[in-house]
């Protein structure tokens, strides 16, 4: 009498938690790259503590490796020479008027721009 023994092979089925779980972890690793290239992308990332008193006004190359900027800082605007080993102080510079002031020499009160808003949309 002969007795037929089968062995079956585990096979991967589309719905075994295997591949369940490694498509999830695929899919949450690039929702998290995906956004994270779209947050520095579109500048919602937020600046460093160290360069929010920084800002580059003004840069001039002057070879492959060679720049001149101009940096805003806080109390004056330093000129700088840039290179690829080292940046050299060239000149510090008063700091520049601030725009806020133009602005500031003739405020409109909020009455005014109140009634003015009205008027044009047809409410008085």
């Amino acid at each position: 009498m002969k007795t037929q023994a089968s062995v079956s092979q585990p096979s991967a089925v589309p719905g075994s938690p295997l591949l369940q779980v490694s498509g999830a972890l695929f899919g949450i690793i690039a929702f998290i790259l995906i956004a994270a290239w779209l947050a520095k992308r579109f500048g919602l990332a937020g600046k460093t503590v160290a360069a929010r008193g920084l800002k580059v006004s003004a840069s001039a190359s002057l070879g492959p490796r060679e720049r001149v900027v101009i940096v805003d800082v806080e109390d004056a605007r330093l000129v700088l020479g840039v290179t690829a080993s080292n940046v050299n102080l060239l000149h510090t510079l008063p700091p520049a008027p601030a725009a806020q002031d133009a602005v500031a020499e003739n405020p409109a009160d909020f009455q005014s721009v109140m009634k003015s808003l009205l008027k044009r949309s047809g409410r008085s």
